[in-house]
């Protein structure tokens, strides 16, 4: 309640029951059902325009819900003012009153829930001390550095022990370097405080780095929920399989062998051990560039044990830890190859080779579009 800041380790769980938002071009959050245990930090990951920061919005009381129900400990809160749902939020633009010090900015909400005095200069000094900003009270917004202004904005929302604490975007703006920094910083704070953290970014590194679970919105639904490594290692589409990592999508024909998947592609027969085993169905295989293995080309016959398709060397880019090769298929698609740069990295452009790679490494997903 407001007035009575929560201890660290209080968390509250959330829970999304066919939450859709609806304005006149149809709904731009489609019916989802997503739940968040306490304490737990949860991303929603998805292009612009994919219905991660309306869904954050609602969660917020920024924008009211057209059906659905949001329940925040058990408590539908969807009809709740924004000040009464006992949420922290951390924007893109740090939203800081430029007229007050750091210390006055991370003091005002507790003004506002009437947190005496003395409770307050405490409770301010460990939320700074949490960022990193010790000594930092007397100074103005305009003095400070960007990452220092994000660092107060993520300690006034927190000064309070919100049990949920929302970010949306908030590192967009920081360069690289500190956005990582930053990362590691947010990851340090929610072990600490135990907070439901619930954080919306188009960054796939941002959020495998960063989160318990991921959601990944496509066109207003959640496509897939899941661990970082689940999501990337079986992916349950080809939408989340483009969008998290680098992919290559072999298009093919598929029909079941046992617990998996013989995909025709290219006029060989490739086995997938990942995904859903599919039967007659149009196919794709999905591998992440790491686990290709390139192979000179010298005859038809392909390496034995492994799954193998054409293709021809197109360029090769230095990436400092990686060389990435691209190859040619014999449909005119590319493929994706990561190689250590220890390895020889004698792939040259024209070169013909064998992709191959295991069965365990390939995952089979329907290929709606009929295509890749």
């Amino acid at each position: 309640m407001p007035g009575e800041p929560r201890t660290a380790g209080a968390g509250a769980s959330i829970e999304l029951r066919a939450l859709t938002k609806v304005y006149d071009g149809g709904p731009v959050v489609d019916a989802i059902d997503l739940r968040i245990a306490a304490g737990e930090f949860v991303t929603l990951l998805g292009p612009s325009g994919s219905g991660k920061t309306t869904t954050l919005n609602m969660l917020a009381g920024f924008v009211p819900v057209s059906s659905g129900e949001i329940l925040v400990d058990g408590q539908r809160v969807d009809d709740v003012p924004t000040h009464r749902r006992d949420l922290g939020m951390v924007f893109q633009n740090y939203a800081l009153f430029p007229h007050m010090s750091v210390g006055e900015n991370v003091e005002y909400p507790l003004r506002q829930r009437r947190i005496d005095r003395r409770a307050r200069h405490t409770m301010v000094a460990e939320a700074l001390g949490l960022v990193g900003l010790d000594g930092f009270a007397r100074r103005r917004p305009r003095e400070l550095s960007g990452g220092q202004q994000q660092r107060v904005a993520l300690a006034r929302a927190v000064v309070y022990r919100p049990g949920v604490l929302l970010m949306d975007e908030p590192l967009g703006a920081l360069d690289k370097k500190l956005r990582d920094q930053l990362q590691l910083e947010i990851r340090h704070i929610h072990a600490e405080l135990g907070t439901t953290f619930v954080f919306v970014t188009h960054d796939q590194d941002e959020a495998l780095a960063l989160s318990d679970r991921i959601a990944v919105f496509n066109h207003g639904r959640i496509e897939q929920v899941g661990t970082g490594e689940e999501l990337y290692e079986s992916p349950g589409s080809m939408f989340v399989a483009r969008f998290l990592g680098e992919s290559t999508l072999l298009p093919g024909r598929s029909r079941v062998d046992g617990p998996a998947s013989v995909v025709e592609v290219f006029g060989r027969r490739v086995r997938a051990e990942r995904g859903t085993p599919l039967d007659a169905a149009d196919a794709v295989v999905m591998l992440r560039p790491e686990r290709i293995t390139l192979v000179p080309r010298s005859t038809d016959d392909p390496p034995a044990g492994r799954n193998a398709v054409p293709g021809d060397v197109v360029d090769q880019v230095y990436l400092g830890n990686a060389r990435k090769v691209l190859v040619r298929l014999p449909d005119g698609s590319e493929a994706h190859v990561r190689e250590p740069t220890t390895g020889r990295g004698d792939a040259r452009p024209g070169d013909p080779v064998w992709l191959t790679f295991d069965a365990a490494d390939a995952t089979a997903l329907p290929n709606r579009n009929g295509s890749s």
